[in-house]
């Protein structure tokens, strides 16, 4: 839909929610007010659908709160961070609302927007630089709890282990059954990630014939109307500043599945 064609009202809201992009040379921007003044060479773009501003979700949880970094529930639903479409339905943009711009907000790592969970964002240059380093490294462990379709074999039980490539990649999923429900015929899964290849969890889990439960993407026959039954659960690591043991454990009344 072209520009001219649109309310100031739809105009308004599209730039609050972050639909337009203010490019000059190499810097771009979102675009939030009209008050900004364009010199020659500048660029704007919008990226207007109806449908996706018009979109609602969950509102994020601030879990814990510390100088440096904080710990969020991301919901089912939400984006990590926004896209050329927008921002309103992300936790980034959620978390900068949340301190009105007294805070810096950095995304650290991400959940897919189907998926629910702990989410660690840092609030300093100095932060985002020292968990970033801490996550190369592989010196944060986060553990995600999912519901996969069928029993898992013995064999695969023992192996506790999904190591095939991904993307010509080598890559390492460890897991741990935490119960089978004969109900549902399902088995609820604790995961460990020892690297991160995108979707890997639901691709790899696809691969061994026990796709998530609720998966758009991959697998067949696991359909589930909760949706995607996979989350971002624990958060373990040492404070790069106090050089204390953090733990985070998302809490029970947020599980997707009570068992």
């Amino acid at each position: 839909m072209a520009a001219p064609e649109l309310s100031k009202g739809r105009l308004k809201d599209a730039m609050n929610k972050g639909a337009v992009l203010w490019r000059r040379g190499k810097q771009h921007k979102r675009l939030r007010r009209a008050q900004a003044d364009l010199l020659p060479g500048d660029s704007l773009e919008l990226n207007y659908d109806e449908q996706l501003l018009q979109r609602s979700c969950e509102p994020a949880l601030l879990l814990h709160e510390a100088r440096g970094y904080s710990v969020w529930f991301k919901p089912a639903g939400m984006l990590s961070q926004g896209n050329e479409w927008g921002d309103h339905l992300s936790l980034l943009r959620y978390a900068e609302l949340h301190w009105q711009g007294k805070r810096q907000v950095f995304l650290l790592h991400r959940l897919d927007r189907e998926a629910s969970g702990l989410v660690l964002l840092a609030h300093t240059k100095q932060a985002a630089a020292a968990f970033s380093l801490m996550l190369q490294q592989h010196k944060i462990d986060k553990e995600y709890r999912i519901e996969v379709k069928g029993q898992l074999s013995d064999e695969l039980i023992a192996k506790a282990v999904l190591n095939a490539p991904l993307d010509n990649k080598a890559c390492s999923t460890e897991f741990e059954l935490e119960a089978y429900c004969e109900q549902r015929r399902s088995s609820v899964v604790r995961v460990k990630l020892i690297t991160g290849r995108k979707h890997q969890i639901r691709r790899h889990f696809a691969q061994a014939g026990h796709p998530v439960m609720g998966d758009p993407a991959y697998g067949s026959g696991n359909k589930n109307e909760q949706g995607l039954m996979l989350q971002a659960i624990k958060l373990k690591f040492i404070c790069p500043f106090r050089k204390t043991a953090m733990e985070f454990e998302l809490p029970k009344h947020l599980l997707q599945l009570q068992i």
